[in-house]
Formats: C-alpha cells, structure tokens, sequence
C-alpha cells in the first residue's frame, strides 16, 4: 500500500541529505539543478542514464502512452538496481 505515502518538491536540504537524486527527463534535471544550486558533488541524474540509451522518460501526460512510461521505468530502476548492487559488491 501506498497510503501513507505522499510527494514533495524537491528542496536545497535534500542535496546533503541525500546521495543520489533522480529525475525523469531533461526539463526535471534543469530544475534540480536550479533548486539545488548546481551539482558539486554529481548527485543528480537522470533514471535512463543508468540504461545503454540515456534520453527522457516517455511522458504520458503528453503521449498518453502509459506503456511506454512503464516500460521506461522499469528498465531504468533495474538498471540503477544493478549499478548499485555492483558498487556494493565491489
């Protein structure tokens, strides 16, 4: 369940808070550089990077494909799941 979860807008703080920030497409990246004041420490990136084919996640608000939106997301949570279980086996 999902319930008790919910969303924010990303803020300054979560830069150290946090060790790697994510964003969905390009124009998500922009913001997050902007809220975070830039990348020093190069925490920010996008999902698809972690692919073979680094671009933007399809949209569905646009396309009203939510197919390939799922698809998207699944492949570059499993890649990001794999880089990290590299990093932790290394």
């Amino acid at each position: 369940t999902c319930s008790n979860h919910t969303a924010r807008q990303l803020t300054n703080q979560d830069y150290d808070k946090y060790d790697l920030l994510i964003g969905m497409d390009s124009a998500n990246l922009r913001n997050m550089y902007r809220i975070c004041g830039g990348d020093f420490a190069g925490k920010l990136h996008l999902l698809m990077d972690y692919t073979d084919h680094s671009r933007d996640v399809a949209d569905p608000w646009y396309t009203g494909n939510f197919d390939d939106t799922y698809r998207d997301v699944k492949e570059g949570c499993e890649a990001l799941l794999d880089k990290c279980v590299g990093e932790i086996k290394a």
